[in-house]
């Protein structure tokens, strides 16, 4: 099933063709002083590096709009991995040589900023984590879903994708010697993830090539194609896929389940990897950009998940729930009243709550994007392996608009009340409205436009879900429980996430933690906590980033007093990109200070 509908921001729509009182678009055309011969070279180097950056990523080039390596897939060999480590020594060293002095002040940020991003992975280089190559939600065996994101206008789109298919036995081929490498030295997944992969890889090898997945491009065409060029690219497709990739698909299936899967960990836990105890503090740093060490994550978590069920049990009162806490979550887990009949009701909830959402944004926020999102079904290949809901970035050259993905799969495991929260999160004014609004930043250097540092992008999408109480929006009891139980099901992360990795808890610990402190289905906390089994740390990124965002807003009220301006904070905290929580902080300050002078 695949459902999807477009959605523009009715403040965006209007401040993009006349400005309404409150709300104003990003500058398209920013106004720039002449650079000084220092901002001059490391303006080219940026734009050298970001270059290099697109050649050597050319997947992720061809999702944000630069159509220049349409025809390839990254280098997945053990080579390129270690080349790209080489690379990013190389760049440190001529990093140090650049003086910021030399540099006005947002250079000088753009450079902290370019320069902590390559130490960071200077660093992490020597734990070789990039032999972990795929997991159950993303990887070689789903490689066809590039082609959702791509636009297919005219022939030489679809001769690229020719080059693809025709390419991708190679790009198959080096993932398998970088995972066989990985088996030898033990940087594996642990087996209870890996083993929802053989039935994905499986879906590819098929008997009719016009069955593939890769084929769906070939399916229809639009009418600037002409007739026998159809003819000629649906010929040429079959027999890359029939002569390529089934039998790449054939050979990969047949090394993952008798080669690999056999070498997967037994347990779950970070710490089963080499120097698996250091590898997960550095993997806590670098989606936290905190110098937090595990242990005190895992406090956090602890003293957030009291806190957030006092919250919940004072609601629970407020409903008059009779019985427990744990009572109140199976009764709001199971109840036929919280949840859709089927798939198409569940979606057009979901397109109705987005509508709802736009028109309130001009309340808390000056600056807005231009870029629609839209709202769609997750692919029924991947959905029942996967989370609720995720969000996927424009493209930056204004060909797809961001994407707010639904899980359809079993509309009986998605509770009504937990839909205003998810959307918040992922689409405005969470993911979308941040991602959007830094991609039109024009005057950012490139790499500004588009980082992902995990803290601030995740910590502003659940910061995002408590602006909804200041919007109207949680306007009953159980949209208001909904926003609490993603809070806490954020606040749980810190503590099972830490706890499979470095303290050594099992799978089925974690999920029974988990159950016992938020209403989530059982399906969706199985599928979440196989996510944090996969992905070490990226979970803890969302409740640190929520905290510091939170806790800069109340240092700058309680300093600014009747000066304090939400739609002023917020242009703060979007309007240079994303960047270190630590950083933030320093910007936060600055403002607060030029504002009380004022």
């Amino acid at each position: 099933m695949r459902a999807a509908v477009l959605l523009f921001c009715a403040a965006v729509c209007a401040s993009a063709c006349s400005p309404t009182p409150g709300a104003r678009p990003a500058s398209a055309t920013p106004m720039t002083e002449p650079r000084t011969p220092a901002s001059a070279s490391l303006h080219a180097l940026f734009d050298s590096e970001w270059d290099y950056a697109m050649r050597d990523q050319p997947t992720r080039a061809s999702l944000l709009g630069d159509h220049r390596f349409d025809d390839r897939w990254p280098d997945a060999s053990p080579a390129g991995f270690a080349r790209r480590a080489q690379h990013d020594r190389e760049l440190q060293t001529r990093l140090a040589a650049i003086d910021p002095a030399t540099l006005p002040p947002d250079d000088r940020l753009s450079l902290a900023l370019f320069a902590r991003a390559n130490a960071l992975e200077v660093e992490g280089a020597p734990f070789r984590l990039w032999h972990l190559a795929l997991d159950q939600r993303e990887g070689i065996q789903t490689a066809d879903d590039l082609a959702d994101a791509l636009t297919f206008a005219g022939v030489a789109d679809y001769e690229a994708w020719l080059a693809r298919l025709r390419a991708l036995p190679a790009f198959v081929e080096q993932t398998t010697a970088t995972m066989r490498e990985g088996a030898r030295e033990r940087i594996v997944q642990p087996r209870v993830v890996m083993e929802r992969v053989p039935a994905q890889i499986h879906r590819q090898v098929v008997a009719d090539p016009e069955q593939s997945p890769f084929f769906a491009p070939l399916r229809a065409f639009p009418a600037s194609v002409a007739p026998a060029d159809r003819e000629r690219l649906v010929r040429d497709a079959k027999a890359a896929i029939a002569g390529g990739v089934i039998p790449a698909y054939r050979r990969f299936e047949d090394f993952f389940v008798h080669e690999y899967l056999p070498a997967c960990f037994p347990e779950v836990g970070a710490w089963q990897l080499p120097r698996g105890d250091e590898a997960y503090a550095y993997l806590v740093r670098y989606h936290t950009t905190t110098r937090m060490p595990p242990q005190e994550v895992h406090d956090i978590g602890l003293r957030e998940v009291a806190r957030i069920r006092g919250e919940m049990l004072a609601l629970m009162e407020k409903v008059e729930f009779k019985g427990t806490l744990n009572d109140f979550f199976a009764w709001l887990r199971t109840d036929p009243r919280f949840f859709y009949a089927d798939g198409p009701s569940l979606f057009e909830a979901y397109a109705a709550l987005a509508k709802r959402i736009d028109p309130r944004l001009v309340l808390l926020f000056r600056t807005l994007p231009r870029t629609p999102y839209g709202v769609e079904a997750i692919p029924d290949a991947v959905a029942p392996d996967t989370t609720t809901a995720y969000y996927r970035p424009l493209a930056a050259d204004g060909s797809r608009a961001g994407t707010f993905f639904v899980n359809l799969y079993k509309p009986e495991a998605r509770p009504r009340w937990e839909m205003m929260a998810l959307a918040l999160h992922e689409s405005v004014p969470g993911h979308h409205l941040q991602i959007a609004l830094a991609s039109e930043q024009q005057s950012l250097p490139e790499f500004r436009r588009h980082d992902m540092w995990t803290a601030y992008t995740e910590g502003w999408g659940l910061y995002a879900e408590s602006l909804g109480e200041e919007m109207g929006l949680y306007d009953d009891p159980y949209a208001k429980f909904g926003q609490l139980a993603y809070e806490m099901w954020r606040a749980v992360r810190l503590v099972v996430d830490t706890g499979m990795h470095a303290m050594h808890w099992d799978r089925k610990r974690a999920i029974a933690y988990f159950l016992e402190n938020a209403p989530k289905t059982e399906l969706d906390v199985t599928n979440e906590i196989d996510r944090y089994v996969a992905w070490p740390g990226q979970a803890l990124a969302y409740k640190i980033g929520q905290l510091e965002i939170r806790r800069l807003r109340e240092r700058a009220h309680e300093a600014l007093g009747p000066r304090f301006d939400v739609k002023e904070f917020h242009d703060v905290v979007l309007r240079d990109g994303a960047m270190p929580l630590d950083v933030l902080g320093e910007r936060v300050d600055a403002w607060i200070a030029q504002r009380k002078g004022r």
